[in-house]
């Protein structure tokens, strides 16, 4: 890696500051003073930068029980983001593989690793959720068939793809889907005539959200986790 993208990786520097600061004689690498951007940072290399060691983040992956009234998003001046619970360096690099609603609790994965996060993401990886949801109007059981054929939204072309749905009680249900459509899930239910009134995600593919874990609590996620998502190889 290059020394100038090492250092902006490692730090809050930019790349611009980055090489001021070695052309100030601040950054040394195994010893060396280094004014070359472009000298090349090797796994074992030791850089510091004005007397201190840096180190490179590397990849993280968390699990969060995200509280009501926290948003998935930084586009928003109203609510909090579930980012800013987080007491790690440089949170602003994670991504949310999986985003839920202001309203909705449960589990959200987060992780600076790219490719994994496709594997949740992408549509043609079928990556199943399963969410508790409560409904304002008793449930039948030909609402399970019609979840299991696909329910078609309003405003899209073709209907959702098969969904599982238990029912837990009369106005209680396990919905498990395999898209992450806007707002699928209310979309779902609103198209049969009903309405959510609860709504919290408890699994994503193989990943169950921790038991032990209060609202706004978080979590790494363990190599067996980590490795359960389909194609990652860690």
């Amino acid at each position: 890696m290059r020394l100038d993208k090492f250092i902006c990786e490692a730090t809050y520097l930019t790349r611009s500051q980055a090489k001021k600061a070695m052309h100030r004689g601040e950054v040394f690498c195994d010893g060396v003073m280094v004014k070359d951007p472009s000298f090349k940072v090797k796994e074992d290399t030791r850089v510091t930068l004005d007397g201190e060691e840096l180190s490179l983040i590397g990849l993280r992956y968390l699990m969060m029980h995200k509280p009501e009234g926290v948003i998935c998003s930084t586009q928003d001046e109203e609510y909090q983001c579930v980012i800013s619970l987080l007491d790690i360096e440089k949170p602003e690099l994670l991504r949310i593989a999986g985003r839920l609603d202001v309203d909705t609790t449960g589990l959200v994965l987060m992780t600076d690793d790219g490719q994994w996060s496709h594997q949740i993401t992408s549509p043609k990886k079928a990556c199943g959720k399963r969410y508790r949801v409560e409904v304002a109007d008793p449930l039948t059981e030909e609402v399970v068939a019609q979840f299991e054929q696909g329910i078609m939204l309003n405003g899209e072309d073709e209907p959702t793809r098969p969904a599982k749905l238990e029912i837990l009680s009369a106005n209680e249900a396990l919905l498990t889907i395999v898209e992450g459509k806007y707002h699928q899930v209310k979309r779902m239910f609103g198209a049969i005539g009903n309405k959510v009134v609860g709504l919290h995600r408890e699994s994503v593919g193989h990943i169950e959200l921790d038991a032990d874990m209060e609202p706004g609590e978080w979590r790494y996620l363990t190599e067996a986790e980590i490795a359960s998502v389909k194609g990652n190889k860690a």
